[in-house]
């Protein structure tokens, strides 16, 4: 069938030059993945390190759109794909953290405030995921993170402590303190399903 009587939504994503391997993957994996759990169409042009993405908005829901959209975004901020992929979930979000906005553009500046974040032998950085249960990358200038609405916000809202100059004893306690919270809201959660 020809383009004549077919509508056809495209989205346009830049991704870094480092990265658009790992969009494709081996042998096109990845690419092939992300078009067959989403229905949208993949053009990858590895010279100016953009994806275009196309869905017959008939056939395809727009949402699939944006978690493809999501997934490649995730993979061009250094997630693997395995993990990029959780996005296919509905209650899982991506969120990202602009560093330069707390400490401007200096590299010193970037390379200390990103060695805070991930923490002697990534500490921090895996302290931050098992109390919030989300993923984080710690790619050029920014923090992103992968996991649901709630756990992203407090491992968004530690991030930023991080970024801002606390000290890290604070930022466990809070996280410490969140943790707790959001058990007691999964428990009352599911109290209410039971009923």
């Amino acid at each position: 069938m020809g383009e004549e009587g077919r509508r056809v939504i495209r989205e346009y994503l830049s991704i870094p030059p480092d990265r658009i391997g790992v969009v494709i993957g081996d042998r096109g994996a990845t690419k092939s993945r992300i078009e067959e759990s989403t229905g949208v169409t993949l053009i990858v042009d590895s010279s100016s390190s953009s994806v275009t993405l196309e869905i017959d908005p008939d056939k395809t829901p727009y949402e699939n759109m944006m978690k493809a959209k999501n997934i490649i975004a995730a993979i061009g901020y250094g997630f693997s794909p395995e993990r990029a992929f959780k996005l296919l979930e509905d209650d899982v979000i991506l969120d990202v953290v602009d560093l330069t906005l707390y400490v401007g553009t200096s590299k010193n500046h970037l390379t200390r405030i990103k060695g805070r974040i991930i923490g002697e032998n990534g500490k921090t950085r895996k302290i931050i995921e098992e109390y919030t249960g989300t993923f984080l990358s710690v790619y050029s200038n920014y923090v992103a993170i992968i996991g649901t609405y709630e756990n992203v916000n407090v491992a968004r809202r530690a991030v930023e402590m991080l970024a801002s100059g606390k000290p890290h004893n604070s930022v466990y306690s809070f996280l410490d303190r969140e943790k707790r919270r959001l058990k007691k809201l999964e428990f009352e959660l599911w109290e209410k399903r039971r009923l």
